[in-house]
């Protein structure tokens, strides 16, 4: 489990095709600071909100590898050939404080940023939300977007609205966003308990 605050930014610096495993394996470099510095091997981090395992671990760097699913569903494999910047997470243990919303790094979907509004120095976004998603977004509930914890400020016809505050912008991914850049979705796990629970309600 990860709570949407983020650790420190880290860059893809390499991949490497495992036809044996149906799998790429990624190289990603990380500032050897807080609980970056205490990564094993078969940890769990939360790479833009995806969760992987490392399966290699060395000072200031880990790889890890991807399946189909995970490069089908995610946006990770389109940052590979750019050695793009991402937002890192180590999994969350005991004792942690929690300063997000509980999260699973399982990627619901991606999205489109529909557009970027500067308001001083925070920022205010729009993304559209894949119509199967909408139901489980609500104004001021949480949403993880690239593994960023967020609050959603409204909610719309066709997706939803976030303010990036300068911390965020600053610390994440996020300050660098652009319009119609594609970013992973994972919604609340709240939202999709609560509908189980009514469903399976409604069917007794």
């Amino acid at each position: 489990m990860f709570t949407g605050i983020v650790e420190a930014c880290g860059r893809i610096a390499g991949s490497e095709m495992r036809e044996a495993q149906h799998a790429v394996r990624l190289r990603i470099e990380h500032p050897a600071t807080g609980r970056l510095q205490d990564i094993r091997v078969g940890d769990s981090i939360a790479v833009n909100g995806v969760c992987l395992t490392a399966c290699e671990v060395e000072a200031g760097a880990f790889c890890a590898d991807m399946g189909t699913v995970t490069m089908a569903r995610t946006t990770l494999m389109s940052l590979v050939p750019t050695n793009a910047k991402v937002n890192l997470e180590p999994a969350l243990r005991a004792g942690d404080p929690m300063g997000g919303h509980l999260t699973s790094g399982h990627v619901d979907a991606t999205a489109a940023i529909a557009y970027i509004k500067q308001c001083g120095e925070s920022r205010e976004l729009e993304i559209r939300a894949p119509a199967q998603l909408r139901r489980y977004l609500a104004p001021r509930g949480s949403v993880c977007v690239d593994g960023i914890s967020l609050t959603i400020a409204e909610v719309r016809e066709e997706g939803f609205r976030v303010m990036l505050i300068p911390h965020t912008c600053a610390a994440t991914i996020a300050g660098e966003y652009r319009p119609q850049q594609r970013v992973n979705l994972e919604v609340d796990l709240l939202a999709r308990y609560i509908e189980q629970l009514l469903e399976e309600r409604d069917a007794s």
